[in-house]
């Protein structure tokens, strides 16, 4: 299996609810983030149907994004048009954020990806995000241990 990069975990805290969010975010991003193509910020949401009381998914809808995150990564290792920068999980939901050199071919390749799934609760949010400002927000989070 290729790189899949250098990974951390922290919990938060949703602002709305409250609840626990796991963060994972992804350290190795430099040579993605210097290059100047990689300014669109793209977000890929899974709201979960049923959330254990503490806002996580069941096991089956876990066992099935992790399935989701697997073939995502591995498309975009093959053709790195986008990176998976950080994931957050909770509060009835899973955000997948990416940067990426263009939309259409991001949508392209995500569709392409998918299509031996079934029919996914997704919804896609795209945003110019040049100065990766999401992804500094999200770091924050980090537990540095010295």
């Amino acid at each position: 299996m290729a790189e899949t990069g250098t990974w951390w975990t922290a919990p938060a805290e949703s602002e709305e609810t409250g609840r626990t969010i796991l963060v994972t975010g992804r350290k190795d991003v430099e040579k993605f983030r210097s290059n100047p193509r990689y300014s669109i910020r793209i977000e890929v949401t899974w709201k979960y149907d049923s959330p254990t009381p503490g806002g996580m998914p069941s096991d089956a809808d876990a066992e099935m994004m992790e399935k989701v995150q697997e073939t995502l990564q591995e498309v975009f290792r093959k053709d790195p048009v986008a990176v998976l920068t950080g994931i957050y999980t909770g509060d009835g939901k899973r955000d997948w954020i990416f940067y990426a050199t263009s939309t259409h071919i991001f949508g392209r390749k995500l569709n392409e990806a998918l299509a031996s799934y079934p029919l996914l609760p997704l919804t896609v949010y795209c945003e110019n995000d040049p100065g990766w400002e999401e992804y500094d927000e999200m770091s924050q989070a980090e537990i540095k241990l010295d």
